[in-house]
């Protein structure tokens, strides 16, 4: 079976992992993907990182950073050049990019699928409707990353197959727990965006009534930053508080391993709901056991693996912090349980056999391992 893949997502080196597990399964894969990203964050450049048993097709884009508009130029030659058993576009289904895709694999009797994240009901005016009532009727299948991305599938009208498999899991030989911890202060860590929906004001509320020794490390970008700096000034929080630079999605695993405890305490918003966490699963393949607001999909992936509080509540923030600076025995128990989890159903090796069962069942010609 061939597949052309098709992704911006997938210039974050770590996360072609999936793609390298998709070839070992027997696949012959294509992966196309912009040479870079454009985001609130900055420019992420194509990281080539995992590239063994593929081929790689970098494919310029128009409207670099238009998460609606962007659109892959030269997909059509790609399309030829390959001629795909299946098309697997990796994006929403109401964005130009995948209605142009699904378009270009149709003239040519190439059946596709899509990807969403999207977990609330949203109506969209046109042409971004049309878009997807266009992708919906010509999909062979859907792949949604949670199950409210499920249901708000079958609410908007799409009758086909839907798979519920995250985008992309873990690799544990990457992402796996330090040697040793040497002694240390008690260290709470962030990673990912620095904008208001991810709770970045409530956390430094809750550290600033947290007592005992402990550090923080936000690492990250974004336009809340200079925010987050002042108000820990203002909080008397300076010398403990510290905001970093994003690093290569490659070197992750080095900042899980500084951590005690990772924080995600995002906000839901009437726009936004958090729909996976990503970070969640890298720290807790770490044996970093995280702590996460009830927002959206967090309390799925976390399970019995960290503690969830309610969102917006610095005080339950705060009283989970120091549960655990107070508590090692539940910590190390959160430890092994944490990275249990990510072994038991987060892997990249798990998503893509799920992600194979899919594609063999559009295709009806299953693969043999090399």
């Amino acid at each position: 079976m061939r597949v052309l893949y098709l992704s911006k997502a997938l210039v974050v080196g770590a996360y072609q992992r999936k793609i390298e597990e998709l070839a070992a399964l027997g696949l012959e894969i294509h992966l196309a993907v912009p040479p870079a990203w454009r985001d609130e964050r900055g420019v992420q450049p194509l990281e080539l990182a995992h590239t063994r048993g593929y081929t790689l097709w970098q494919v310029p884009i128009l409207f670099d950073g238009s998460y609606h508009l962007h659109m892959y130029l030269r997909l059509g030659d790609v399309l030829d050049a390959v001629r795909p058993d299946l098309l697997h576009i990796d994006e929403e289904p109401y964005n130009l990019a995948t209605a142009h895709a699904a378009w270009l694999a149709r003239r040519r009797g190439i059946p596709f699928l899509f990807f969403t994240w999207q977990n609330l009901l949203r109506h969209y005016p046109p042409p971004f409707a049309h878009m997807e009532r266009f992708v919906y009727r010509h999909a062979a299948c859907a792949i949604a990353g949670n199950r409210d991305a499920a249901h708000v599938l079958r609410r908007k009208g799409f009758a086909g197959d839907i798979d519920i498999i995250p985008q992309f899991g873990v690799d544990p030989a990457l992402f796996s727990p330090p040697a040793e911890r040497p002694p240390h202060p008690f260290t709470i860590g962030y990673a990912g965006r620095f904008v208001p929906e991810k709770g970045l004001l409530v956390l430094l509320d809750a550290l600033a009534s947290l007592p005992g020794e402990w550090r923080f490390i936000g690492r990250g970008s974004g336009p809340l930053l200079d925010t987050l700096q002042q108000r820990a000034l203002e909080l008397g929080m300076r010398d403990r508080v510290a905001w970093e630079p994003p690093l290569p999605s490659t070197r992750m695993a080095d900042f899980y391993r500084e951590l005690d405890v990772l924080v995600l305490p995002s906000l839901s918003r009437s726009n936004w709901v958090e729909q996976f966490g990503r970070v969640l699963i890298e720290a807790m393949a770490c044996g970093v056991p995280p702590i996460g607001s009830d927002s959206g999909e967090i309390p799925h992936v976390i399970g019995d693996a960290g503690l969830v509080v309610p969102e917006g509540n610095a005080q339950a923030l705060r009283d989970a912090l120091h549960r655990l600076m107070t508590t090692p025995d539940l910590l190390a128990a959160l430890r092994l349980r944490a990275r249990e989890r990510v072994l038991a159903r987060f892997t990249q090796a798990q998503i893509a056999r799920r992600t194979m069962q899919v594609y063999t069942r559009i295709c009806g010609t299953p693969c043999k391992p090399h």
